[in-house]
């Protein structure tokens, strides 16, 4: 089988190996495994390899470069109306090639092949949403295009969605789905930590307006002026590392607020196992990778009500939710740290739920999409 996949995540190449983003890639070898051929059509930059970047695992691939665009200013909308024919006319040959389409949306080369697959009613096609697929969602103009045409049967035929959570006035393309990190063989006796002496939270991600690390950090200074002894651990890096570390000089924080960067797989891991809460309050998600993980592995999330948290979460009952009100959601977190037994439940139910998730189940899920 000719697998073909459409994204915009940005690769990189090393000695012949392509490679990008790590948890993109790592489930894309999952994809690409019982395959013969993977025709991948994506931006192709000239950098070096990264802690967070991963290489693919297969010994048949070619690599289609297109030009990465974007539309945020008038400049970018000249450049893309420059470069969108050659990177359809790309896409359109590689789909043309293909046996199985892979689309990775929302991204702008996303919506190129949403647009493209029109034309290849009856070659069996894919697509990954990883954003949130919640119709009252306040999202860009692009990503609402995407998420009609993926849904709509009469325009796109022979395609399984795979969305994050179960929501109203889907079709029979899409279909509830889920990230796993670990297989079954990563599993261990993982049990909650007490809270006493010091409270370690965990902020994970991007350093970005988006997940709102700014918020995670205000929260612990809150906490703290409150007397706890609490400390917040930030993995990621990104446009507000500098707006953070302002913040945090000017505000005093320095022994409480500890900026990592960003690290491999398996320190994260550890931190996960060490900490006793990993914060998440951002703005917009589809499958949060680190809630998830956080759950695991016994770190209790807490994390803002968007896309299918609410229900990883079943509404609190396996983590904390905010609400974006910075006094309410101190009081809230205030409730758990004062009741070390109600999170110890809480830990317990969000291990045993997320530990449903694995690598070893994703696999098999993933074989029935190929077959169909």
């Amino acid at each position: 089988m000719k697998f073909a996949i459409i994204t915009h995540v940005i690769h990189g190449k090393e000695l012949g190996n392509y490679f990008g983003y790590e948890p993109y890639v790592r489930e894309m070898n999952l994809w690409i495994k019982n395959v013969s051929e993977v025709l991948i059509v994506a931006p192709l930059h000239s950098t070096p390899k990264t802690k967070i970047q991963e290489f693919y695992q297969h010994k048949k691939i070619t690599f289609v470069s297109v030009a990465d665009f974007d539309i945020s200013s008038f400049k970018n909308i000249l450049h893309s109306l420059m470069v969108m024919p050659g990177i359809v006319w790309k896409i359109y040959q590689t789909m043309k090639n293909a046996d199985h389409i892979h689309l990775r949306c929302p991204g702008n080369i996303g919506l190129l092949g949403c647009l493209v697959q029109i034309l290849f009613p009856s070659k069996h096609k894919t697509a990954k949403y990883a954003g949130n697929w919640d119709s009252k969602a306040k999202q860009p103009l692009t990503y609402r295009l995407q998420k009609w045409i993926l849904n709509n049967t009469f325009l796109t035929k022979n395609m399984q969605v795979l969305v994050y959570g179960e929501w109203e006035n889907n079709t029979k393309n899409s279909k509830p789905f889920f990230t796993a990190s670990y297989f079954e063989k990563d599993k261990i006796d993982v049990r909650p930590r007490e809270l006493e002496h010091k409270i370690s939270f965990l902020f994970i991600g991007t350093l970005s307006n988006g997940k709102q690390p700014l918020y995670a950090v205000q929260l612990i200074e809150q906490l703290f002026k409150k007397g706890y002894d609490v400390q917040l651990v930030i993995y990621g890096e990104g446009i507000e590392r500098k707006m953070l570390e302002n913040y945090i000089s000017e505000n005093k924080l320095e022994n409480i607020v500890f900026l990592k960067g960003n690290q491999n797989q398996e320190t994260i891991k550890k931190a996960y196992l060490e900490n006793h809460f990993v914060v998440l309050p951002s703005l917009s998600e589809g499958w949060p990778k680190v809630v998830a993980e956080g759950m695991f592995w016994g770190c209790l999330p807490i994390a803002s009500k968007v896309s299918c948290v609410p229900n990883m979460l079943e509404n609190g009952e396996r983590g904390l939710l905010l609400d974006l009100k910075l006094k309410e959601d101190v009081q809230n977190i205030e409730s758990i740290l004062n009741d070390n037994s109600l999170y110890q439940d809480k830990v317990n139910k969000a291990i045993d739920w997320s530990g449903q998730f694995t690598m070893d189940v994703f696999e098999d899920e993933i074989k029935l999409l190929l077959k169909s």
